[in-house]
């Protein structure tokens, strides 16, 4: 078992927000990316597997996004999924995100990396950060929106 470590930085970041800047669409971090640290004047890789949630929301904090969407399979995120007392989180703050993890409510693997990686976005930056789906994109407000304490969209 390798092991899947947070990426600390994205050595492209600067080239991907010129990018952005331009207005040209791109697309990155979608696999998470490859795990290296510097070695002197070079790069080595790493054994590890960075996962791709994680990565897109170092790459948001670090190129100054204005907001953090993280689409999933389904239009939001949800306490007690998939049982009687299911519960659909609309607009919600970091704080009680982190609560529901803490309780086990998000399944390592499927929607925990998810919240946390936004969790970390909202709270790193001060900015909102929504889960939603790919249907969903078009209105992402009808996701589960989270925000460091108000809540309202921008």
């Amino acid at each position: 078992m390798v092991s899947s470590p947070k990426p600390l930085a994205i050595k492209e970041s600067k080239v991907i927000a010129n990018l952005v800047s331009e207005a040209v669409i791109t697309i990155a971090c979608g696999g998470g990316g490859i795990p290296i640290y510097q070695d002197g004047d070079s790069y080595q890789g790493i054994e590890a597997v960075i996962d791709k949630d994680s990565a897109a929301e170092r790459l948001a904090a670090d190129i100054d996004a204005d907001i953090l969407i993280i689409l999933t399979g389904v239009d939001n995120v949800y306490v007690n999924f998939n049982k009687p007392n299911q519960q659909k989180l609309g607009h919600v703050t970091s704080e009680e995100l982190r609560v529901w993890a803490g309780e086990g409510q998000f399944p390592p693997g499927s929607m925990l990396p998810k919240v946390e990686a936004a969790i970390d976005f909202v709270e790193r930056t001060g900015k909102q950060a929504i889960i939603t789906s790919l249907e969903n994109l078009q209105h992402p407000e009808e996701g589960t929106v989270i925000s460091k304490a108000s809540h309202t969209v921008s």
